[in-house]
């Protein structure tokens, strides 16, 4: 009988606790709803959790969209190798100084416009050279003579950037590369007719890259490294350059280039004339930068 008595109380409380628990769940559900669903007393507030606040819009990417920059520059440049017509061939070498002293005209500089990974540039050299020399040959009929070299290369690229990061951007590329060399020669008095007045024009296709990294933790210096190959036979037989430059920004729209370039070219349109010519030295400029 008290095995009984005791399972009949031990059921009880097993009750009581259920009903407890049932009961506090219930308010706990209802009663934040209750208090919602009635109007406030006086002296009453009613506080709401106030909504997340909205996602922060992400920053534009000061790299996107259209940029323009031009670059005036002034290339220190030494020339050697090998020139010949009609079959006679001749080596030449001059140096900075030389080309400097019988520099008449020069005019030198590159542009780049860029609509997000699209890139489009060009490079421009101008320059004419000139001298005068007494003829050592009375035979010509002629005191002295007067020759002038100009030459002429444009090169117009398009590009795409397949990589952009923040610290390593790599550019690809295709373009071409116009040539005109211009020589004439007077004779002074030219009794004989014997002057000379002619040129030379080609233009080869090039492919290649420009890879950009900037030096240290900020955004001041950076290092351009840059190159192109073409020709193939198909005009000269070979035509490439390379060149590596160091930008230090003055300010945000003007920035300091400093480096050195490279220029080769072997054009032999017959077997009668040859322009095989390497052109190199520093140079210095500046990038003004539009946007």
């Amino acid at each position: 009988m008290n095995s009984y008595q005791g399972h009949i109380c031990q059921t009880i409380s097993y009750l009581r606790l259920s009903v407890v628990i049932f009961i506090s769940l219930i308010l706990f559900f209802h009663g934040p709803l209750n208090a919602q669903s009635q109007p406030l007393t006086d002296g009453q507030t009613q506080t709401f959790s106030s909504p997340p606040p909205p996602m922060p819009a992400s920053a534009p990417n000061d790299d996107d969209g259209f940029h323009f920059s031009v670059s005036p520059y002034l290339w220190l440049a030494g020339a050697h190798g090998t020139v010949g017509a009609l079959g006679r061939d001749v080596g030449m070498h001059a140096s900075v100084g030389d080309l400097l002293s019988h520099l008449d005209f020069g005019l030198m500089g590159a542009a780049e416009a860029r609509y997000n990974r699209i890139v489009l540039n060009g490079d421009m050299l101008w320059i004419r050279l000139s001298d005068s020399k007494a003829v050592p040959f009375p035979g010509l009929g002629a005191v002295s003579a007067d020759a002038r070299v100009g030459q002429f290369v444009w090169t117009s690229k398009f590009g795409y950037r397949v990589i952009s990061g923040d610290h390593f951007k790599a550019d690809a590329n295709v373009g071409v590369r116009y040539w005109h060399l211009g020589q004439k020669l007077n004779f002074n008095p030219s009794v004989l007719g014997i002057d000379f007045n002619g040129s030379q024009n080609w233009a080869d296709v090039v492919v290649g890259g420009r890879v950009q990294l900037p030096v240290g933790t900020g955004e001041k210096a950076v290092v351009h490294l840059l190159g192109d190959v073409g020709g193939w036979n198909a005009s000269a037989k070979l035509d490439y350059q390379f060149a590596a430059l160091l930008g230090y920004k003055l300010c945000p729209k003007w920035t300091l280039q400093v480096g050195y370039r490279y220029l080769f070219v072997d054009y032999r349109p017959s077997n009668l004339s040859v322009y095989n010519a390497v052109t190199s030295g520093a140079l210095v400029g500046v990038t003004y930068t539009f946007k």
